[in-house]
């Protein structure tokens, strides 16, 4: 089984420390949701497998490969909470330089299809966020990392999203994070909760609890 490992992450800025000794991993065939308050790291911790952010430590390991940057082995794709598409690019040329493996599976979804020859800059927020998302899930990369994909979305397309996120664990592996928890529960075969620089396995919303992720409404 294909896995992507990272052990031992941890990451100082000024005199804050955000991550200190983090693991996480994540196989083909499954999706890990990544969870944590503002300033927990998740996006830290994203941008350092991806390899845009240099920690001051970190043991990354794909298919029993030592890498240094994520990006280096073109196994890994990243959505990042900002937009990565240029404006003038086509849905078409996006689709192409992304996806090739899958692409007529990404072409049966209507407003894809719909849309291949319009550019990205008009597109609303909400609808090239809709597509960004759709192209890196369907991008030829063995592992996705997806940071915030049903931000800005109305629930129809976040459900969308989490269809289409479903199809294609068969073929790859999946990190997410997002604020809409509930969405990140729903989609994931496991949870990992980042709180104090350190990473906690999540059974259930007890546990969220625990950590102080949710209120305890019952206190």
């Amino acid at each position: 089984m294909q896995e992507l490992f990272i052990d031992s992450v941890t990451h100082i800025f000024g005199e804050q420390t955000i991550l200190n000794g983090v693991f996480i991993n994540c196989k083909i065939g499954e999706v890990v949701g990544l969870l944590g308050r503002n300033g927990s790291g998740k996006s830290t911790l994203l941008k350092i497998i991806f390899g845009s952010i240099k920690p001051d430590n970190k043991y990354l390991k794909l298919d029993d490969k030592l890498l240094t940057k994520g990006y280096l082995s073109k196994e890994i794709s990243y959505l990042p909470q900002d937009n990565f598409i240029p404006n003038e690019i086509t849905v078409s040329d996006a689709i192409e330089i992304f996806c090739k493996t899958h692409q007529q599976k990404l072409l049966e979804i209507q407003f894809v299809y719909n849309n291949l020859k319009k550019k990205f800059r008009n597109f609303s927020g909400g609808e090239s966020r809709f597509l960004e998302a759709l192209i890196l899930i369907y991008s030829d990369s063995k592992f996705a990392l997806l940071d915030e994909p049903f931000s800005q979305l109305a629930p129809l397309l976040v459900d969308e999203v989490k269809q289409q996120i479903h199809y294609m664990k068969q073929f790859k592996g999946f990190i997410i994070t997002d604020h809409y928890y509930r969405s990140i529960l729903d989609v994931s075969n496991r949870v990992v909760l980042l709180h104090n620089g350190s990473n906690y396995k999540i059974n259930n919303i007890d546990d969220l609890i625990l950590h102080g992720y949710l209120p305890d409404l019952k206190a």
